[in-house]
């Protein structure tokens, strides 16, 4: 599965705070299947959508 991220987020977020999911579940509020991953590499908090084949 292919995936467009739209937004990241640090991992650094004060405790309690999680900018990342809540940016997400405004999305999926509006219809868009948003999910957050962790990108492990940049230490980060990723907000993906599935990305369509445009080739």
């Amino acid at each position: 599965m292919r995936a467009k991220v739209l937004e990241r987020f640090p991992a650094g977020a004060p405790r309690g705070s999680w900018p990342a999911e809540e940016y997400a579940a405004r999305l999926r509020a509006e219809g868009r299947p948003a999910t957050v991953v962790m990108d492990l590499k940049s230490d980060a908090f990723l907000v993906v959508v599935p990305a369509h084949d445009e080739e």
